[in-house]
This record gives C-alpha cells, sequence and structure tokens, in this order.
C-alpha cells in the first residue's frame, strides 16, 4: 500500500506539470496574438513598399553579376603586375653592388650587371602585357559604371602615362634610373685601367753588340687579364658599346706599338731623298727594322687582338689591328720604300731595290697574315705598288747597264794610265750581284718582271748579261788604248786594266763564271804589257851610259873626260824626261807597282852606281862636277821607288765612285720623250 501511494504521487506531480506548461503556452498563444495583431498593419506597409525595394536592388544585382564575371580577369592582370613590382624593387636592390668599385671582384661585379640586365629584360619585355590587361580591365569596369568614379580617372590616367613611356626608346632604358647606363661606365673605366696597367711601352735590351739589333721582345697580356676583357666586352657589346671599347683599345695597343718601335730610332723614315746615296746606308737598316716591326711588334698585337676580341668575331679584331698598324706607324716604312723606289735611277739604286725586294719577300707570309683584312686595304695597295716599282726599277737599271758602258766608250781614256773609274766600279758590282745575296734575289726579280710581259726566262739570262757588260768593257779598254799618242802610256794602261780584271775577278763569283782561262788570259796580258812598258822606256837608258871609247889611256884624259860628260848629260836628260812624264802616271795596284819600281831600279842603280865608281873621279875633276854628276846612286833609288803613286783621295761610296765614272744629267727625267729609259747621260765628266 505504501508502495502504491508512492505511484500516485509522481502521477499527480507530472500532471501538475502538464497543467502548468499549458499555461505557460495559452499565455504565449495570446500575447502573439497580440503581436500578430499589432505587426499586421505594418506587413501591409512592407507589402504596399516592396515593387519600390526591388526596383532599387536590381542594379546591385547586376554589379554583382559583372564583378563576378570580372574576378578572374582582374586576378590574372594583378598577378603579373605584382611579380614585375617585385622585379623593379630587387633592381633598386642591386644599386649598392652595381655603384661599387669593379676592381674588387670583377667577377661578382659582372655577375650583378648580368642579373640586372636580365631583369630589365624581363620588365621590358612584360610590363606592356601588364599594362594592357589593366587598361583593358579599366575600360570594362569605366564601361559598366563600377568602381568609384574619382579613382577610375586616375588609374586610367596613370596607365596611359605608363603605355607612353614604354613606347619611348630612350624612356625604356630608365627602367632602372639609369643604374645599368652607370654600371657600364664602370666596366668601360675597368676595360681601360686593366689595358693602361698592362700595356707598358717596351724598351730595348740593354747594350745590344754593334752588330746586333735592339732587341724588343713585346709580351701579350697575362692570361688572365685577356679573360677579363672578354668578360667585359661581353657585357658591354651586349648593350651596345663595343665600338667605343675598340676606340680605347686601338689608342692604347697602337701607343705602345709605336713607342715600341720609336726605341729603334725610325726618324730616317722621314728623309728627304734626293738621290740614293743619301739613304744608302738606310736601306740595310730599313729591312732589319721593317722585319722587327712586322714579326714581332705587329705581329703580337695581332694574336692579341685575335684573343681579347675572340668572341666578338674575325671581322671586328681583324678590323681592330688594321687601325692599330696604321696608327703605329706601319705606312711609314712603305712611304720610305716608294721614296727609295722614285728616286733618280743608278746602279747603287740596283742594290738598294733588291734590299728592298727581298726584305719584302721575305716578309710576305706575315703580310699575307697580318694585313689580309679589309681594314688593311691601304697597306695591301700601297706593297702592290711598291713590289711593282722594284722590280720595273730593277730590271730597267740591269738592262741599262750594257748601254752605260757603250755610251762611257767615247769618252776620253784617263791621262794618268790608270783604272777608269767605270771599270773599277763594274767589275766590282758585277761581282756583288753575283754573290749569294744579290743572285737570287735579282734572279727571281727577272723571272717576275719577264712573266708581267708574258716572256720566256732564259735561265742564263742574269749570267749572260754581266758576261756581255764585261765583254763590252774589254771592248771600251781596246778602244781607250788607241786613244793614247804615247805608246809607253798605252803600254801602261793595257798593263793596269788586265792587272785590276785579274786581281779582282780572281777567287770571285765573277772569276768563277768567266772561267780560268779568261784569267790566265789577262794575267798573260798583263805581263807582256808590263814588258813592254819596261822595254819602251826605262828599259833604253841603261844603254846611254856605255863604256865603249872610256878606256884611260896616258894623254888621252881629257878626251875620256869629254865623252863620259856627253855620256851622264844623256843618261841624266832621259832620266829626268821620263821621270817628269811617268811622275804623272799611275799603278794603282801595290804589288804590280812595287814590281815594276823595282825591275826599274835594278835595270838603273846597279848599272849607274857602278858606272860612277868606275869612272866618277874622271867627274870629280871637272871645275863643276855637280853638273855633270847631279844624282847619286841612292837619289836615283828613291825617286824611282816613289814613282806611280796614285795620290790619296778622300773614300767615295759605290754611288760617289759611278757617279764619278759616269756623269747624270740632273735636268733630264729619267725617261726621255720616247718612254725609254734614259738612265745615265754621258757628259765631258774625266773618266
Amino acid at each position: 500500500m505504501g508502495v502504491k501511494s508512492d505511484g500516485e504521487g509522481r502521477r499527480i506531480e507530472s500532471l501538475l506539470a502538464a497543467k502548468k506548461s499549458l499555461q505557460n503556452t495559452l499565455e504565449k498563444s495570446r500575447d502573439l496574438a497580440v503581436a500578430l495583431e499589432k505587426t499586421g498593419p505594418r506587413l501591409e506597409g512592407m507589402s504596399r513598399r516592396l515593387p519600390e525595394l526591388e526596383a532599387e536592388v536590381g542594379p546591385m544585382r547586376n554589379h554583382r553579376k559583372i564583378l563576378f564575371g570580372i574576378g578572374g580577369h582582374i586576378d590574372r592582370a594583378v598577378g603579373p603586375a605584382a611579380e614585375l613590382l617585385k622585379v623593379f624593387n630587387a633592381v633598386h636592390g642591386l644599386e649598392k653592388s652595381l655603384l661599387s668599385d669593379p676592381r674588387s671582384d670583377i667577377w661578382g661585379y659582372l655577375a650583378v650587371v648580368k642579373r640586372l640586365e636580365e631583369a630589365l629584360k624581363f620588365l621590358a619585355e612584360n610590363c606592356g602585357e601588364a599594362t594592357q590587361w589593366l587598361q583593358d580591365i579599366v575600360q570594362h569596369l569605366e564601361k559598366h559604371g563600377v568602381g568609384e568614379r574619382n579613382h577610375l580617372p586616375n588609374l586610367k590616367k596613370s596607365l596611359e602615362n605608363l603605355r607612353a613611356l614604354q613606347a619611348a626608346e630612350e624612356e625604356k632604358a630608365r627602367l632602372d634610373g639609369g643604374l645599368l647606363q652607370a654600371a657600364l661606365d664602370k666596366l668601360e673605366g675597368e676595360f681601360q685601367g686593366l689595358l693602361e696597367e698592362h700595356t707598358v711601352a717596351l724598351k730595348p735590351s740593354p747594350a745590344p753588340l754593334p752588330s746586333e739589333r735592339p732587341c724588343i721582345a713585346p709580351s701579350p697580356l697575362p692570361g688572365p687579364v685577356v679573360q677579363k676583357l672578354q668578360a667585359i666586352l661581353e657585357r658591354l657589346t651586349v648593350n651596345s658599346r663595343l665600338d667605343r671599347c675598340l676606340k680605347i683599345y686601338v689608342e692604347l695597343r697602337s701607343a705602345n706599338a709605336k713607342a715600341s718601335l720609336a726605341a729603334l730610332g725610325l726618324d730616317y723614315l722621314a728623309t728627304e731623298i734626293v738621290s740614293v746615296e743619301n739613304v744608302e746606308a738606310y736601306v740595310a737598316r730599313w729591312t732589319k727594322d721593317l722585319e722587327f716591326a712586322v714579326k714581332h711588334v705587329l705581329d703580337a698585337e695581332y694574336r692579341l687582338c685575335g684573343e681579347v676580341y675572340e668572341k666578338i668575331g674575325p671581322d671586328v679584331w681583324v678590323g681592330c689591328f688594321g687601325q692599330i698598324a696604321l696608327e703605329a706607324g706601319m705606312l711609314g716604312f712603305l712611304r720610305f720604300a716608294e721614296t727609295v723606289a722614285d728616286s733618280k735611277p743608278n746602279p747603287i739604286k740596283l742594290l738598294k731595290l733588291l734590299d728592298i725586294f727581298d726584305g719584302l719577300n721575305r716578309l710576305r707570309p706575315d703580310f699575307n697574315k697580318l694585313f689580309g683584312g679589309k681594314a688593311c686595304y691601304e697597306i695591301q695597295n700601297r706593297t702592290r705598288d711598291i713590289v711593282k716599282k722594284v722590280i720595273e726599277g730593277s730590271c730597267e737599271i740591269f738592262r741599262e747597264l750594257m748601254t752605260q758602258v757603250e755610251l762611257q766608250r767615247q769618252r776620253p781614256a784617263p791621262a794618268n794610265g790608270g783604272v777608269p773609274m767605270l771599270v773599277s766600279f763594274l767589275v766590282g758590282f758585277c761581282n756583288q750581284l753575283l754573290e749569294d745575296r744579290y743572285r737570287p734575289v735579282l734572279t727571281q726579280v727577272l723571272v717576275i718582271e719577264r712573266s708581267w710581259r708574258r716572256e720566256r726566262f732564259q735561265e742564263r739570262i742574269l749570267t749572260e748579261g754581266i758576261i756581255n757588260i764585261v765583254r763590252a768593257l774589254e771592248v771600251n779598254l781596246d778602244t781607250w788604248c788607241k786613244s793614247y799618242e804615247d805608246p809607253v802610256l798605252s803600254h801602261l794602261f793595257m798593263m793596269n786594266n788586265h792587272c785590276h780584271f785579274y786581281v779582282h775577278a780572281k777567287g770571285t763569283k765573277l772569276g768563277d763564271l768567266i772561267g780560268e782561262p779568261w784569267l790566265r788570259e789577262h794575267q798573260q796580258y798583263k805581263e807582256y804589257y808590263a814588258t813592254m812598258f819596261f822595254r819602251d822606256s826605262w828599259g833604253k837608258i841603261p844603254a846611254l851610259l856605255s863604256r865603249d871609247g872610256l878606256i884611260t889611256l896616258s894623254g888621252g884624259r881629257a878626251t875620256a873626260r869629254d865623252l863620259l860628260k856627253k855620256r851622264l848629260k844623256a843618261f841624266i836628260e832621259a832620266f829626268d824626261g821620263l821621270y817628269r812624264k811617268h811622275a804623272t802616271w799611275v799603278i794603282p795596284d801595290k804589288e804590280l807597282r812595287e814590281s815594276i819600281s823595282h825591275s826599274v831600279v835594278q835595270a838603273l842603280v846597279p848599272v849607274y852606281r857602278s858606272y860612277m865608281q868606275n869612272y866618277g873621279p874622271l867627274v870629280e875633276q871637272d871645275e863643276s862636277p855637280k853638273k855633270n854628276a847631279k844624282y847619286t846612286a841612292q837619289d836615283l833609288e828613291w825617286m824611282l821607288g816613289g814613282l806611280f803613286q796614285q795620290t790619296s783621295q778622300k773614300p767615295m761610296n759605290g754611288t760617289a765612285k759611278f757617279n764619278r765614272a759616269v756623269s747624270l744629267d740632273p735636268t733630264n727625267s729619267p725617261m726621255n720623250g720616247n718612254g725609254k729609259a734614259n738612265l745615265l747621260r754621258t757628259s765631258s765628266a774625266v773618266i
């Protein structure tokens, strides 16, 4: 029963709770009914305003649709623009590095410059596209009236200004605010600094031997320096600064080459040539100096240009070298050769022309290598012209030698019976032409000249030409010999000249060419004419001191004295006459002169001494013994020993000797009116 009471109690409590909840709900329903009664009028008012709200909300719905439609486009335009801003900020972040001195770390500096170039390239390539995208968005917003009225016009104006800047090429370079140009200026300065630091005027080695030329060994730039120059050039070339680098390089390296050559003392290259003898000594020096300039100084510059500008291309560095060669003074060497080639012709000039040809010919491979480019066109042309002038001038002079010998035949023979200077000069000159130094060069010149004229070259044209000259000289000797009125002087002349041929041809190239029989013939003629000379002159005098009729008898001393005086007088008069005449005659060859003097002394002095020893007392008894015995035996020996001496003359070079042997008419052109070479005019000058 107690249990039942507990259950009922709980049900009662539940019912009470339900009752209370129901009461609360009824109260809320009454409150809601009251509220609804109050809201009804408000809803009616809202219902009446709803069409107006719908009209106002309509445009906003449209803008939302437009914004949703261009959202992706805005994101695509703003994203690249943001990236461009990042790159632009990065460019300005390089400013500190680029404004520093590149010498401290040139490789790092070049890397930064390259990064700047890449950044600017990125900006230049993408700014236009990003700007276009932004401008399209602005135009779209402006068309649909989206955005603030004040912002859109300002944004549009900014984009238009940016577009105008991009269209101007000079403004594109200002994307970095001039930072790249400042960096390139520093690289140019470093390029010049590296060259100046390692481009030093080279000096000759101290105290060269007299027979040696100064030795200047130009050394190329160190490898690391060349690599730096190449790297700098790469950056400057990319930025259109190659021309400025070339100008700097040419100025510095040409000055260095010029200073190196100045150590050789090249003032003679500017010599004004009146005749070849003025520069005769300079030609040998010219060939050595030219060889040094080409093979050492300019070859080093050629190789260095190739190394420094290797990555730029051959046209650039070959042209650069051509300017250096011109600035260094290569044309000065060529002008000197032209001046010699254009000077008045004579045989000595032939040797100088052959020296010039030989020098240029030995350097032909070097000329082809160094001066083969278009930049060296002037050097090529002038060199070709010089070679042409040298070859034609050499052949012209060689051919005229024979003509000159024939022209000299009409001139008078030497009054002293000596060797005509024409003979002595040409014998020595022909020997020079046959020496190893000139023979192959002259042969080559003749071959080339004949090929130009499309004529066949005869192998012996050189040797036959020289043999003909010698034979023509022999004809001259025969002609001159016959011109003497005094046969004794004629004998002396022929003796001297046959001796000259023999002595100066024996053991020489000329003697080998003419042959031993020819030499023996001249030797025999020399001895023959020496015998004839002695026989017809001094050989007649000893007979005047005859002893016939001078036997002393008692009572006949007076008669013997008169006969002795008569014979001594005849001897002295004959001696004095020959001595006076022969005192003006010469025997140039010392050995021959001493031999003739010895023969004359041996023929006269012993006879005279013996004669005076035997018959001198008779003369001394005379009132005036000195009148009859004018000379002692010692006097005769001394006088005869001094005969046939050549008067001392100032030494002359080859050209002066030849000019004295033959006269050159300075008023005549080297070519006469008919175009034939008129190299050597004859005149009344003494041989």
